[in-house]
């Protein structure tokens, strides 16, 4: 039997797609159509309240072709250095609580996980070495491939409720599943809220370039195939910002109208793979290239 909710109730959305441009407009017009107004603690005096929902997002095989979508809020250059900040930590050493800069990356929580009281005080005690989580999934995992143990988290309870800007990302978990050319890498990533708009494209894009990182290290420890499998996206509050709205709702009309593989493009793709290449060059060169060249 159904259950009808409240007009107080978050709505709970679930969306299903292939590939992950499918994925991010399908995510978009269902929290545009079904998403809660509500405001948000960023809003300025003329914003339209946002639209919210918590949302599931299953990806069926997050490798799909077409995986890049043309018009997410960015291009190939800041994929690349989004994704290389994620998956290789190329941006750490932004983070400098002290001197207010970042208090945090994803890449910095995953890989070197150490609480702290207080993040702006230089002389907070660290009663913890750092944890490399990312490595602790790949060993777990790689000693026992059904264990439901292989997680890391980012958020640190000591310090994050009081910054001005505390982690999305809040858990990745993983899981492998034997087949008969041996295995299939899940994962789970679980977030406190998110911007639909700007930001999950990227988020889940480099995300599951983790996931396929983490695949080929357990291949390395393991020597069996392991492919990535699904990847789902949980958000507690996914949401679009109401200072988006003129320029969003020209997009999301396109969504609701035409299909999506109109705006979307092969990884392989010679203008996509060309950007790309060009920007690996440059942040090999130096990790701040992009950031400098954005101004």
């Amino acid at each position: 039997m159904a259950t009808t909710l409240c007009s107080t109730d978050v709505p709970t959305i679930h969306v299903t797609a292939e590939c992950l441009p499918e994925a991010w407009e399908k995510a978009v017009v269902a929290v545009w159509e079904q998403g809660l107004t509500i405001k948000t603690q960023y809003d300025k005096p003329d914003d339209p309240p946002s639209k919210d929902a918590t949302v599931m997002i299953t990806v069926a095989n997050p490798f799909n072709e077409p995986r890049v979508h043309k018009n997410f809020p960015g291009g190939p250059e800041e994929l690349e250095s989004y994704r290389q900040e994620v998956v290789s930590g190329i941006h750490d050493h932004w983070i400098d609580p002290v001197a207010g800069k970042w208090t945090y990356t994803y890449h910095e929580r995953l890989a070197a996980y150490s609480p702290v009281a207080d993040l702006r005080d230089p002389n907070s005690p660290k009663p913890f070495i750092p944890v490399d989580q990312i490595q602790y999934i790949i060993d777990a995992l790689s000693d026992c491939s059904h264990t439901r143990r292989a997680q890391a988290i980012t958020w640190m309870p000591t310090c994050d409720p009081q910054t001005d800007d505390p982690p999305c990302l809040q858990r990745i978990w993983c899981r492998l599943v034997a087949d008969d050319a041996g295995y299939v890498l899940n994962m789970n990533t679980h977030w406190r809220s998110r911007d639909l708009y700007k930001a999950w494209f990227m988020n889940a894009y480099a995300l599951t370039d983790l996931q396929k990182t983490i695949a080929d290290a357990i291949v390395d420890k393991i020597s069996s195939p392991v492919r990535v499998g699904r990847y789902v996206d949980i958000s507690d509050s996914l949401h679009i910002y109401g200072s988006y709205f003129t320029n969003a709702e020209v997009e999301i009309n396109k969504m609701k109208s035409t299909p999506y593989g109109d705006r979307a493009w092969d990884s392989s793709h010679p203008a996509f793979d060309m950007m790309t290449a060009e920007a690996r060059e440059k942040l090999a060169q130096d990790p701040d290239w992009y950031a400098k060249a954005k101004g």
